[in-house]
């Protein structure tokens, strides 16, 4: 068993199996839950809520997708907990959306402009697996935020491990997936609107994939060790592929804004704007401040997320 913990590949492929194990329970669950919820009518305030959930289309099938999603992200929590490495949960953020976005697809008529959703959210999806594949080392290693999130007392550390490492990023993904149903699962015809917005949350990930690698030609190079990356994407901006990621989200917002005007729905790609600008990128300056002597000065003439010109020294 060591072997397997231990090795790249033979570890990806145990963490594989544990996501195959995880959604098809969940959804084995998630079935079982909502046929109980209508078939039994010692429930009936939930039977008469879910039934008018049910005339809604969007809204009980989202309840369906909540539900299945949260029951995954537990099933994987337990998982993480059998080894003691919360970086099992790592690429549940873009490997959950796609069995997601395959049920939405099939659960109403597919059409030739869902291709327009489809493609940007694969793109985004498979690049960033790409892109965790190639970082990761075996099940022996564990993301620092992670450790550092649970180098706490007991209880503190599985509130932490739980909530803040499992299931608040689960949810917030879920809901920023929101607007993609709607271009999904209403029957709305093609406009030029969602072609620029598939355009716009490409050029989101292309974006991403650009600093990522930039970022890893760097870190390849032994002469950069201990050095700040400044150069590329990164002279613009502190966390470039970060911007790649929220930038997507505005665009998943704006291929649902397409299909119909719900602008409170704004609040979808806010919330993951928020969770880069107040927990990601203080997490990745604060480990680059202890490990990089010029870091410091980096940080303070150039912009946190958004693309901008250095401030002059």
């Amino acid at each position: 068993m060591n072997k397997i913990l231990a090795d790249k590949h033979l570890s990806l492929l145990l963490v594989g199996f544990y996501y195959l194990v995880a959604f098809t329970i969940a959804l084995f669950i998630t079935v079982s839950l909502f046929n109980l919820s209508i078939t039994n009518q010692n429930l009936i305030g939930l039977v008469t809520f879910l039934s008018e959930l049910n005339k809604m289309g969007i809204a009980y099938s989202w309840w369906f997708i909540l539900t299945w999603h949260i029951s995954a992200t537990i099933i994987i929590f337990i998982f993480s907990k059998l080894h003691n490495n919360s970086s099992i949960y790592d690429p549940f953020w873009h490997v959950a959306p796609i069995p997601i976005v395959i049920f939405m697809c099939f659960d109403n008529y597919f059409i030739y402009k869902d291709l327009l959703v489809i493609f940007p959210f694969l793109f985004w999806s498979l690049r960033l697996t790409y892109n965790w594949y190639k970082n990761w080392q075996n099940l022996y290693h564990e993301d620092f935020r992670y450790i550092d999130l649970k180098n706490n007392n007991k209880l503190l550390a599985f509130i932490n491990d739980f909530f803040g490492i499992h299931l608040i990023p689960t949810l917030i993904v879920n809901l920023a997936l929101f607007p993609i149903s709607l271009q999904l699962e209403w029957e709305t015809e093609f406009s030029f609107t969602l072609v620029l917005a598939s355009v716009f949350t490409s050029t989101a990930v292309i974006l991403q994939a650009v600093a990522d690698e930039q970022m890893r030609t760097f870190r390849a190079d032994k002469n950069n060790v201990g050095k700040t990356m400044n150069i590329g994407l990164w002279k613009y901006s502190r966390h470039p592929n970060y911007l790649g990621e929220v930038l997507f989200w505005f665009g998943i917002y704006f291929i649902g804004l397409s299909a119909m005007n719900l602008y409170w729905m704004l609040i979808c790609p806010t919330i993951m704007l928020m969770l880069f600008v107040f927990i990601s990128c203080p997490m990745m300056d604060n480990r680059s401040l202890k490990r990089r002597p010029d870091y410091r000065e980096y940080m303070n003439s150039t912009s946190q997320l958004f693309l901008w010109f250095p401030m002059q020294k």
